[in-house]
């Protein structure tokens, strides 16, 4: 020990700095504390809170939702946003004041991400007395059930004695119209003008640089692979992202909307890449955007597209073994995913692919190939069911190899499917249940490991 007073002085003055900087970040945590606690109070009890949930399958709902959050922030409003699927009845009553946008998927169904939700929480009425809600239902008239989820979740909210601030807002297919609906009832909600122009963020120029017939000599539709760089922009996205894609007017001068397609290609690759099939009519005339992409836009031409994230298909981490399930042009929205693990240490990505002819439906097996050279795509089944030889669709490889599926999944895989929702998906999802039985299905929808994306 020493007896030099001078290093005695400098201790001492170590020792109350060190003092200081303790009491002053106990201080700055006790503030922290106190900041959000009192953030979940105004959040949960205060005269202007309100939640903002959202159910979404491909992430146009989670979008909206995130817009309408905004617009209530400007206008004032406390505000949090949730994914539905982490709410249960005593948060949803806790809330106060609730704004739900919820997407509906196939003919009536719930999204993937709610699916919990659906079945532990709306599985029979619930207490939700003083609870004040908002829905936006988005749907599409081109399925039978329309808006069969919102209408479903806005019935089950009013039979547990909820009370909604304002009829319940129907979409059909992107409306304009019912969003601005919507938007002049957040306006009556907050006493408080709501922006005009309230809308998803602007599209960007692309210009075509590749259109490439996949299949020709198919028994089915043309399926074309189109390539858009983009024009003085660098745009991000990840594996699973959706792309809208604007069409130009009609001869009568109005505006059709926008188409979603799933990217298959990736940022590095330097262009978003499509597999699009061209649709016909029943009178023989082609559809109004698969004819435009496949056969009227010329190399050259420039379009309006963004893309928009779609967290509900985005892919696991390479530790994650990946099991990829599709058919026709769903290998678009598959690509990308085993395209993401290519030059990177994974743990495994086996591709399961339907589709009519090897001979003429072979989707870019060229590329197939050579990604299982690289070890991109560890395994590759395929069948053909215009094929003599083999006439089985995508989910006979689910049965035939349910001992090593299961194996898979044992050891932590997720499964990813892709591609037309009447047949294959239901095909897929009944073959699935067989091989791993419906709850631990359900289990891996819950949880993450389950995810589609089909149409």
């Amino acid at each position: 020990m020493t007896a030099d007073p001078v290093r005695w002085l400098w201790a001492a003055v170590a020792v109350g700095l060190w003092l200081l900087i303790v009491a002053a970040v106990a201080l700055d945590r006790a503030r922290v504390r106190r900041a959000a606690a009192a953030r979940a109070d105004a959040l949960t009890s205060g005269a202007d809170a309100v939640t903002v949930a959202f159910a979404s399958q491909t992430g146009l709902a989670e979008e909206l939702a995130w817009i309408t959050a905004r617009s209530l922030s400007d206008a004032g409003t406390t505000v949090r946003v949730l994914p539905l699927g982490d709410l249960d009845a005593a948060a949803l009553k806790a809330a106060g004041r609730l704004l739900i946008v919820a997407s509906t998927t196939g003919e009536g169904d719930a999204p993937d991400g709610v699916s919990g939700f659906v079945r532990q929480t709306m599985g029979a009425p619930a207490d939700l007395s003083g609870l004040g809600y908002g829905l936006l239902a988005l749907g599409d008239h081109a399925y039978t059930d329309f808006c069969g989820f919102g209408r479903a979740l806005d019935g089950w909210l009013q039979r547990s004695g909820a009370e909604p601030l304002f009829d319940r807002v129907e979409v059909d297919n992107g409306d304009a119209g019912a969003i601005r609906h919507w938007q002049h009832q957040l306006g009556l909600l907050t006493g408080s003008t709501i922006q005009p122009d309230w809308t998803p963020p602007a599209c960007d120029r692309w210009t075509l640089v590749e259109r490439r017939h996949l299949n020709p000599g198919s028994p089915g539709g043309e399926a074309w692979l189109l390539a858009f760089a983009p024009d003085g922009h660098a745009p991000d996205w990840v594996a699973g992202d959706i792309a809208e894609i604007g069409l130009p007017a009609r001869a009568d001068g109005t505006d059709p909307g926008s188409r979603e397609y799933s990217v298959a290609s990736l940022p590095g690759d330097g262009r978003a890449e499509f597999i699009v099939r061209r649709m016909t009519r029943p009178d023989g005339a082609p559809g109004l955007a698969s004819g435009w992409l496949t056969h009227d836009l010329a190399v050259g031409d420039a379009i309006d597209m963004r893309i928009r994230a779609n967290r509900g298909f985005h892919g696991p981490a390479a530790g994650t073994p990946l099991i990829l399930i599709g058919n026709g042009t769903g290998l678009a929205g598959l690509r990308a995913h085993w395209r993401a693990r290519a030059g990177r240490p994974h743990a495994g990505s086996w591709l399961m692919f339907g589709e009519r002819t090897r001979a003429h439906d072979a989707f870019l097996d060229d590329e197939l190939q050579a990604a299982l050279g690289t070890r991109a795509l560890t395994r590759l089944d395929r069948v053909f069911s215009r094929d003599a030889e083999d006439g089985r669709y995508v989910q006979s490889l689910i049965n035939q190899h349910a001992d090593e599926l299961i194996a898979w999944v044992d050891r932590g895989a997720a499964i990813f499917v892709c591609g037309s929702l009447e047949g294959m998906s239901r095909g897929v999802q009944a073959a699935l249940e067989a091989a791993l039985g419906a709850d631990r299905l359900l289990t891996l929808g819950e949880t993450g490991r389950y995810r589609r994306d089909v149409y």
